[in-house]
């Protein structure tokens, strides 16, 4: 899958750097985005949403992470609160 903002030629280094990668470097990378996404995620909430404490934050950054049907059976009784 080649990103949209990217060309063919950029998408090709970058699958070559990073098989080049040991299976440490690619898992560091991977949980770097990981970590990356789940900030920008956050941030999203607290920007559309100012008024949510860190708590409502929290709770409406992991509905949109796990999606509403997950969220309700792992958080029961917490407040679906708009992302």
């Amino acid at each position: 899958m080649v990103a949209m903002d990217t060309t063919p030629a950029a998408a090709s280094v970058q699958l070559d750097v990073y098989r080049r990668m040991s299976p440490a470097a690619r898992l560091r990378v991977a949980l770097e985005l990981t970590a990356m996404s789940r900030r920008l995620l956050a941030d999203g909430v607290r920007r559309r949403h100012p008024e949510y404490s860190d708590e409502q934050v929290r709770l409406a950054f992991l509905r949109l992470w796990l999606g509403a049907d997950l969220f309700r059976k792992a958080y029961p009784g917490q407040p679906e609160l708009e992302p």
